[in-house]
Order: structure tokens, then C-alpha cells, then sequence
């Protein structure tokens, strides 16, 4: 277990999605203890108990995941469904300022979708505030972010926290494009440069790096989407979070009344 606990995981609200975690971990209250994928890989698109199995068998020096699941008397992994953590959410150190229950902390590679900045502000910790992550398609893009087994209860928690008070803000969606796939390696997203733009699309054409862990049905994963006003639209274009921290795009780019309606750049089931 790390000789931490999540409160002194680096956090900074205006550098967020910069500070999360780089490998699988157990999150909890008290401490975070890494996790290791099991030596087994299973064959096909993992979804209900295939996937919770395969997330089950994750293992720490104190056990696999169902046994820290068990010695923190938390809800077992068959009462956890997939949710993918965007940005602020994958930090340990807001988990416990939502007062999340335990949670194992997955990393995982979108396919044909990027994280991009929610076109509005949280001003709870920060001045003018902070800017909340949502996603956009983008042909050919990949990049790694978080996915994590939870709770109806904490998936609403999660949800709620990002509605701050402002009910129907945030929607929890099931994507109906897009691909997940489990990712252990470093890989870096593409650049700013290689992205092709049209005139009315973006795209990528280099080859996306070989996957090399199970892959997850999207489909079957509920992910936080901003409703309100969509993602920042930067003169049709996306503001990528692989290129553009967030004091960075806030200082540089941002500017209330232009965004790209959440509908227009993700169908749901």
C-alpha cells in the first residue's frame, strides 16, 4: 500500500486532468494501493460478469480487488458497473473531497474519441473556475484516461458533484461509437500537428500504437457528458486536453457564448 493517503496526492484544481494516476489503483479514504492487471488476458469485448470478473482478479500486495473490496465492507464487484472518469474524477484527492466509497482506478485507452473541455466553469475552488472534462469524437484519435467498477450510488454521487447544484447540468451516457480498450503502456496521444483538418472534420491518419489489453463494450460503460452548453467550440474545431492544459486553455482560448452542442459530437444508445 502507499505510505500515502489521497489528500496528499498532487492536486491543483486549475492544472487538472495534468495530476491522475498513471497506473491502476485501489482508491480509498485512508490510503491507495497499486494494482496489477492479471497475467491472463481474456479473448473478445468484455461486458456484465465478464468484465467484472476480469476487474475482480487485479491484484495488490493485500489482495485482489474483490478482497480490499471486502476488507473495506464495500459493495462487491457484481453491484459495480463500468464509469469513465474524466479529468477531476480520476484524482484520489477529489474522490475524497466527494466523499467517494472505495473504488478500484483502471487505466484505459479511448479509441475514436478525445477528452475535450466542458464549454462552462466551476468557480467552487478556484477563480474563475474550473473547467470539467467531456468528450468528442475524433476519427483515428486515441489517448489514455480512467475508467473505474462503481456503485449506482456513487455514479450519482459522481454526477451530482459535477451538477453542483445545478440539476440537469451533467448526463450520464452510454456511448454508441468509440472503442475502450484496457492500456498498462505509456503511449502518448498524436500531436497537435497531425491531426488533418478539413475544413469541417478533424482526423487522424497515423496509425494508432497495437493494443495490447482486453477491450471493453462502450456501449455497456456510462460516461458524464455536459449538457448544458456542450464543449468548448474553438472556431469549429476541438480544444483537446492532450494539448492544452487547463490554465493554458482557459488564459488562452476560452471565451464564453462558442460551443459545439453535446449531440452534435457523441451519439448515445
Amino acid at each position: 500500500m502507499r505510505d500515502s493517503s489521497p489528500r496528499l496526492w498532487p492536486y491543483a484544481p486549475s492544472n487538472s486532468p495534468v495530476a491522475l494516476p498513471e497506473h491502476p489503483l485501489f482508491y480509498s479514504s485512508s490510503a491507495l494501493c497499486d494494482l496489477t492487471p492479471p497475467a491472463d488476458a481474456p479473448a473478445g469485448p468484455l461486458s456484465g460478469a465478464d468484465l467484472q470478473s476480469y476487474c475482480s482478479a487485479f491484484t495488490s500486495p493485500e489482495g485482489t480487488v474483490d478482497e480490499l473490496l471486502a476488507a473495506h465492507d464495500a459493495p462487491p464487484m457484481s453491484e459495480r458497473r463500468p464509469f469513465l472518469l474524466l479529468g477531476e474524477l480520476a484524482n484520489p484527492y477529489r474522490l475524497q473531497d466527494i466523499r467517494m466509497g472505495p473504488l478500484p482506478i483502471f487505466t484505459v485507452r479511448l479509441t475514436d474519441l478525445c477528452r475535450t473541455y466542458a464549454d462552462g466553469l466551476d468557480s467552487r475552488d478556484t477563480y474563475p473556475g474550473v473547467h470539467h472534462i467531456t468528450v468528442a469524437r475524433t476519427h483515428g484519435w486515441w489517448e489514455k484516461t480512467h475508467m473505474t467498477m462503481a456503485t449506482v450510488e456513487q455514479m450519482k454521487a459522481m454526477i451530482t458533484w459535477l451538477d453542483n447544484d445545478r440539476l440537469g447540468t451533467w448526463k450520464p451516457v452510454k456511448p454508441a461509437e468509440g472503442a475502450l480498450h484496457f492500456e498498462f503502456e505509456p503511449i502518448m496521444a498524436p500531436a497537435h500537428a497531425e491531426i488533418v483538418w478539413d475544413g469541417e472534420n478533424e482526423n487522424i491518419e497515423r496509425e494508432a500504437p497495437p493494443v495490447t489489453a482486453p477491450e471493453v463494450v462502450i456501449g455497456q460503460v456510462m460516461v458524464p457528458i455536459h449538457i448544458r452548453h456542450g464543449c468548448y467550440d474553438n472556431r469549429g474545431r476541438l480544444a483537446r486536453t492532450a494539448h492544452l492544459p487547463q490554465r493554458q486553455f482557459h488564459q488562452d482560448m476560452f471565451r464564453r457564448g462558442s460551443s459545439m452542442k453535446w449531440n452534435t459530437v457523441l451519439k448515445i444508445l
